[in-house]
């Protein structure tokens, strides 16, 4: 069990039992042996004040320790070492309860639509002193970063899955004013966003005229026959964005001959020959391609052909 940060709690039974005092440990041991550091961490209730949890009935220092014992890799950098103990010892989040049934504040024997577990049972949000908070349901990531951020008191809201069987994440509780205070950020972020959205659209549509021209025009040099306004047709057809067509591959947004004759190939099958009614009437794709064929080689060809003045 190697790495850059390894948790030995949860093998305290079996260590306790080959060493009382559990400071040479089967895991000491092989922790040392794979030249980890030890280093302890505190454990923190989610509760005000933060009281340090205790992990066992006796509180013996020595089982205790066991507990709040990380291995950290010698091969880190002083500074990776630093992120990885800062980032095991920051203080838990408060956490409120959104409860699936009603419950009886330990102090004032009311209830509310959220508890906070503190002292010997809980409690509702008025005795808790968060009332003020209100409520910031999850989804919005930039909404949620902005107002905890803004937010001197904040809590995470917490309700329990019965079908997953575990608590999961509904909001956050926050200060009204934080809370307005990043909804006016994100308004702003929205309008820069919208402008930003239409220089984008306007500039893909430059782009894309640019495109369908410069396509309709190779069109009517490799097909000198076919009519300019029929060239425009297809280049307009075959270049529009999102499509999926061939004239947005990058091959023909190259000019490659290859898919721009591919373009016209298809606008003939389609506007030239029976090839459509022939799917309609229940034909098999390839064997209506098969059947229209000749007709549209022959108009491929006419249309290579410059027309005679």
């Amino acid at each position: 069990m190697v790495g850059n940060l390894l948790h030995c709690g949860g093998t305290v039974a079996a260590d306790r039992r080959e060493s009382k005092g559990g400071l040479h440990t089967a895991l000491w041991t092989r922790a040392l042996e794979n030249g980890l550091e030890a280093s302890e961490t505190s454990y923190v209730a989610r509760t005000r004040g933060r009281p340090v949890l205790q992990f066992s009935k006796s509180a013996d220092p020595a089982v205790e320790r066991i507990y709040r014992t990380h291995w950290v890799s010698s091969a880190l950098s002083e500074k990776d070492r630093q992120k990885v103990e800062e980032a095991a010892n920051k203080p838990a989040d408060l956490v409120v309860i959104s409860p699936l049934n009603e419950f009886v504040c330990e102090e004032c024997g009311g209830t509310g639509a959220f508890l906070f577990m503190e002292g010997p049972g809980p409690l509702c949000l008025d005795c808790a002193d968060m009332s003020h908070l209100v409520f910031l349901r999850a989804g919005n990531a930039a909404l949620t970063r902005r107002a905890k951020k803004a937010s001197r008191l904040w809590a995470v809201v917490v309700r329990f899955s019965r079908s997953r069987k575990r608590y999961e994440r509904q909001g956050l509780l926050v200060e009204e004013g934080a809370l307005e205070e990043a909804e006016a950020q994100c308004l702003a972020d929205e309008e820069v966003r919208a402008r930003r959205r239409e220089r984008d659209a306007a500039r893909r549509d430059t782009e894309d005229e640019e495109l369908q021209q410069a396509m309709a025009g190779e069109i009517s040099r490799l097909f000198p026959g076919c009519p300019e306004e029929r060239a425009e047709s297809i280049a307009r057809h075959t270049a529009t964005r999102g499509s999926g067509r061939v004239g947005r591959t990058a091959d023909a947004r190259g000019l490659e001959a290859r898919p721009i004759e591919l373009a016209v190939a298809a606008s003939i099958r389609h506007r030239d020959t029976a090839y459509d009614t022939l799917l309609m009437s229940g034909m098999d794709r390839e064997q209506a391609r098969t059947q229209v064929r000749s007709d549209v080689t022959r108009i491929l060809e006419e249309w290579r052909r410059a027309p005679v003045s």
